[in-house]
């Protein structure tokens, strides 16, 4: 009988400023080693995870710092100005290839596959891209992946038009599973026992996107896909088949947090917990 192939990934969900607690966890791993076959991540998932691939300990944390008192990088006047509250020329454009350069080289040698998700507008269905080059092209995909209903114009890229990937998959552990990655670890911003409750935005939801339907469908019935996706996701830990890191308690900062030292808390927290489980970690990756 021939030995199972292991084929291990990293699972990483969105959650928007929620996503320094991931750019902490990510961090943990860069400096001790700890590698993966794979990666994927959802919104703030990728836009910060795609910094494991190129190698760059300490970016996520850095540049939002910088940043985030920049109307350029989220603001309400970038939303009305731009179309979008996190500017999408100065986020996907001028930071990684000017402010605080990219690493496109190491991203490119890294053997690690690269995918991020984001939503078909049309259909209402998540659309899974895998990213080889992060060339202009895949910031055009990562940005579709973090783009808020309501916060962001419609990305159309490849003949979709696209909006934030955690509308039809917040944790892509399935899909990963289905092209063959069988030991993950799942990054949530979200505690144990969270249960997301129905958006009262939704009214505003429909009269905005009326032009599509199915994709206001996949937002009414996200509460209940996205908590039926934690109780699958946990079980599957409680079993041993994946692991989970995740916040201890609520993380108690804003999508769009303007703080520094909140910011700063949040990462600490991922790191925190990465740290005091990191040979947990590496011996379920073995």
């Amino acid at each position: 009988m021939s030995e199972r192939v292991l084929k291990r990934g990293l699972v990483m969900e969105g959650g928007a400023m929620r996503g320094m607690f991931t750019a902490g966890v990510i961090d943990v791993f860069m400096e001790n080693g700890v590698s993966f076959d794979g990666a994927i991540g959802v919104s703030a998932g990728a836009s910060f995870g795609c910094n494991f691939k190129s190698g760059q300990i300490g970016r996520v944390i850095r540049y939002n710092k910088r940043f985030c008192h920049d109307w350029r990088y989220c603001s309400v006047r970038s939303l009305l100005l731009t179309g979008d509250l996190y500017g999408a020329d100065f986020c996907y454009n001028q930071i990684p290839n000017t402010l605080d350069v990219y690493d496109v080289e190491t991203y490119r040698s890294n053997p690690l596959e690269f995918y991020c998700v984001a939503s078909d507008c049309v259909t209402g269905k998540p659309v899974y891209k895998k990213l080889e080059t992060c060339d202009a092209h895949d910031f055009v995909w990562m940005r579709a992946s973090a783009s808020m209903p309501l916060a962001s114009r419609v990305v159309e890229v490849d003949g979709y038009q696209l909006l934030d990937g955690g509308i039809t998959d917040s944790i892509p552990l399935s899909y990963f599973e289905s092209i063959g990655y069988n030991r993950n670890v799942v990054v949530l911003t979200q505690p144990r026992g969270f249960k997301k409750q129905a958006s009262g935005l939704m009214p505003l939801m429909k009269l905005a996107l009326h032009k599509y339907p199915a994709l206001v469908q996949a937002m009414a019935d996200r509460p209940v896909s996205y908590n039926r996706q934690t109780e699958e996701v946990f079980s599957k830990a409680d079993r041993g088949e994946i692991l989970v890191i995740c916040p201890e308690a609520p993380l108690g900062i804003s999508r769009t947090e303007h703080n520094p030292a909140k910011l700063q808390r949040v990462y600490d927290e991922g790191r925190r917990i990465t740290i005091s489980r990191l040979e947990e970690i590496r011996a379920f990756l073995r």
